[in-house]
């Protein structure tokens, strides 16, 4: 749902970011490792520690570059298959640093089992739901379903409410209850976007198996 919009605007933003690189000979793979490094730091180091805000204005810098590299990409015309499964990949490992520090958190000075169980659950839901699309595609079904919750949905709700639940340190009252609903929402989002996934590649399946049939039988 975001992914539409939010990538195009982004996009045109970061553009000339995105030819400067370029310019000083910095390669889209090297920006790639770059930003999921740094994701991965910003997320294990501070979240851990309770330090949602700086741990989520760290990350958010470093997000940026899953739209920086492939700009640079398409302005080179490098688009590669290379390419898209390194950024495929290193997006996974993102996700679980996020979602692993956010655990680690509540399995210590956070203090709560069910929030570390749902931590967990929104890192491996997410890393399902990644999958269910990769693997419909692989078989050669178009897998025609965006779901409730994707990857930039996530992103944005787990780490507008960590940097807004960072403000208590601030003396902001209330908001940490934020960090809290959000995993609820992402988790409950991610089974729902699982689900639609799933009952979509049945369909599909299921099509291409009668059409199939179908062409054999004439």
């Amino acid at each position: 749902m975001l992914n539409k919009y939010a990538r195009a605007f982004f996009t045109r933003v970061l553009t000339p970011f995105a030819a400067l690189l370029i310019r000083l000979g910095v390669s889209p793979d090297a920006v790639t490792l770059v930003g999921t490094g740094g994701v991965v730091a910003g997320a294990l180091v501070f979240y851990p520690l309770g330090e949602f805000f700086w741990g989520t204005v760290v990350i958010t810098l470093f997000v940026f570059s899953d739209l920086v590299d492939g700009n640079m990409a398409r302005q080179l015309g490098r688009s590669s298959r290379w390419g898209a499964f390194l950024d495929s990949t290193l997006d996974r490992v993102a996700d679980s640093a996020i979602f692993g520090g956010l655990a680690l958190w509540y399995a210590g000075r956070g203090d709560s089992l069910l929030l570390c169980a749902m931590a967990i659950f929104c890192l491996a839901s997410g890393q399902v739901v990644s999958y269910t699309k990769a693997r419909g595609e692989a078989i050669g079904l178009p897998v025609n379903v965006n779901g409730l919750v994707e990857r930039a949905e996530r992103l944005v709700i787990t780490l507008v409410a960590c940097g807004l639940s960072g403000l208590h340190a601030f003396g902001v009252p209330g908001v940490e209850i934020l960090l809290p609903i959000a995993l609820w929402v992402v988790g409950i989002g991610s089974a729902v976007t699982l689900g639609q996934r799933v009952v979509t590649v049945r369909r599909e399946s299921a099509e291409a198996d009668a059409m199939a049939q179908g062409g054999t039988g004439a």
